[in-house]
């Protein structure tokens, strides 16, 4: 039977070695078009969730279903080929090579010539700076120029889901607005996003829904904005909500 979610983590338990677990029996669900953030402290388990999705790492025990198919315990390379497509924490271009050349790695899975010119037109047209810079070398990018052609990079292969994992990572106000607005596009154009982000009030406004993660598990899940709205949540994961003040200048 056809599966409403193009990614779905079921009772995922997982950590690294012999170490303690880091996600304990933790479920997300990630439907199609649209874009799932998950946030919590530091320690909770969020890249974690990412590289079991992408295979990075395999779980000890549940389920991984991308699009209806049970790829638990496959790598990387067969969850690329599945649809999942992940952009990691920092820098990843290479910078000795031009913006092209970068993007164009995205499809070295790909054996059809007239997919890999029809994704290029795509990538260049969702993402403008990328046809602008297409010869320049990816050293000479600013660290948000760079992450808009990483993003570039992960869409050749036309995935069902990109994994983003602290995207605005280093940037600064400016740079962060333009990367959340480039997240959105992908999800108009049609592609579900699974985002970590530390930056949790800036992801939940970009975020269709939003879970919030401790201690390995999903606590709260809900529409992004409702999350936002919670002042419990926001006090606890959220980092608290502006205070204002009375007509005593008093904080309230």
């Amino acid at each position: 039977m056809a599966s409403d979610h193009l990614l779905e983590l079921t009772d995922i338990e997982a950590g690294y070695g012999r170490a303690a677990l880091v996600l304990r029996g933790l479920t997300v669900q990630v439907p199609p078009a649209q874009i799932v953030c998950l946030v919590g402290p530091n320690g909770a388990g969020k890249s974690t969730v990412l590289k079991v999705a992408s295979g990075m790492l395999v779980p000890r025990s549940g389920r991984i279903i991308v699009d209806g198919a049970d790829v638990t315990g496959q790598g990387p390379q067969q969850l690329l080929r599945a649809g999942l497509s992940h952009v990691l924490q920092g820098h990843s271009v290479f910078k000795e090579m031009t913006v092209g050349e970068n993007v164009k790695l995205g499809a070295f899975s790909v054996r059809d010539a007239q997919h890999t010119a029809e994704r290029l037109d795509f990538v260049k047209t969702l993402f403008p700076l990328v046809a602008d810079r297409w010869d320049a070398l990816a050293g000479a990018l600013s660290g948000g120029q760079q992450k808009q052609v990483e993003f570039a990079r992960s869409l050749m292969v036309d995935p069902k889901v990109v994994l983003l994992d602290e995207p605005s990572m280093g940037l600064d106000p400016k740079a962060t607005a333009i990367i959340f607005e480039q997240v959105v596009r992908m999800r108009d154009a049609g592609t579900a996003v699974l985002l970590v982000e530390q930056n949790a009030r800036r992801a939940l406004e970009s975020a269709d829904v939003g879970l919030v993660l401790d201690l390995g598990r999903v606590h709260i899940s809900g529409p992004a904005r409702q999350l936002l709205d919670d002042p419990k949540l926001g006090e606890l994961y959220l980092g608290g909500r502006p205070r204002t003040s009375t007509p005593e200048g008093q904080p309230s």
